[in-house]
Formats: structure tokens, C-alpha cells, sequence
């Protein structure tokens, strides 16, 4: 299958590229996050997505970014949500619509999310926004389960990758005391 690859960042796409291809999927890679903030985070990752990226040959799309849109359709309203609460489900489905929509336009098979390589993510809420976006063509993947996380923490150190210390918005930024 022709996967996209919602992708948050280089720690958490190098894991999910390598189980993905195992499983006989071809990757490109789609990094979407208007959720990022400050814009300096997001130059950040993006940049560490490109040297992943080019290390690996595994193709970018990267959608373009509208944080005060993101702030209007996601987190209006829930600016005081808790990390793991309704803001972030609205998040994941404002990044992942926006997947979905980049999977149809661009001829792929499917998509997916690194999101849930994450032990700070739930994953039933992943999955029930991506099925609910298409169901038949989101491909469900728990990328924590046979010590993902710690092995893209592993592949991170070896190839140099930033590795952030907050989820991305100003919010979760907040949340963690920054």
C-alpha cells in the first residue's frame, strides 16, 4: 500500500517508517502541524524531517501551515483543556483531515499517523478520528507497541535528530512548565 504519513516530527517518523515498510508499505512522508508553536519549533522539526528525510530517500510532502486557522477550528474554546482532553482529539482531527484530504488529492492508498508512537498520545482517540475520516482507507497502527517509543528515542540519538520537549502548541507548552 502507498501510505501517507502524517508525520509530527523526525523522532517519531524514523520508528514508524521502518515498521511501516516492514509491513510492505511504501511511505512518503506528509508533515502537517499548524498546531506548532512558536513558528521557530516548527522550522525546527521541519528541518530535522528533512535531514530524516533525505538520510533515509523517503519522500516529503509538506502541507502549508496556518496556525491561526488551526487556533480558530481546534483549540477556540479549549485553551484550557488538559493535556489529553477535548483539545487535542480536535487537534488530531483538524491534522488528520487534513491528511486525508492530501491522501485523495495526491493518488495514495492510504494514511496514517506517527501520533500514536507516542506514550503521551491516546491512541483510541487516534484511531477513532481516522476511521471516522475513511474508514476504509486509515490504517490503524499502535507504533508504541514492541517498544516503538523507545526505539525511536534510540534511532533519534544515532542519527542526530531534534528531539522537542513538548507535544507542539503553545498550550501543551504551558502544560509542561516551559
Amino acid at each position: 500500500m502507498n501510505l501517507l504519513l502524517h508525520t509530527c516530527c523526525a523522532p517519531c517518523a524514523s520508528h514508524c517508517i521502518l515498521a511501516l515498510r516492514d509491513l510492505g508499505h511504501d511511505v512518503t512522508l506528509f508533515y502537517s502541524n499548524a498546531n506548532l508553536a512558536p513558528r521557530d519549533e516548527y522550522l525546527r522539526r521541519l528541518e530535522s524531517v528533512h535531514l530524516l528525510s533525505d538520510r533515509w530517500k523517503v519522500p516529503l510532502l509538506v502541507d502549508e501551515t496556518d496556525h491561526a486557522d488551526w487556533l480558530d477550528k481546534a483549540a477556540k474554546g479549549f485553551e484550557n483543556a488538559p493535556e489529553k482532553g477535548a483539545r487535542c482529539g480536535r487537534c488530531f482531527l483538524y491534522s488528520l483531515g487534513r491528511t486525508r484530504a492530501a491522501m485523495a488529492e495526491n493518488g495514495f492508498d492510504g494514511f496514517t499517523t506517527t501520533l500514536s508512537v507516542s506514550p503521551h498520545k491516546h491512541t483510541p482517540t487516534l484511531f477513532e478520528v481516522g476511521r471516522g475520516l475513511d474508514p476504509d482507507r486509515f490504517l490503524a497502527v499502535d507504533f508504541k507497541k514492541n517498544d516503538g517509543f523507545r526505539h525511536s528515542l534510540q534511532l533519534s540519538a544515532e542519527l542526530g535528530l531534534y528531539r522537542q520537549k513538548y507535544c507542539g502548541c503553545e498550550f501543551s507548552l504551558r502544560a509542561c512548565g516551559l
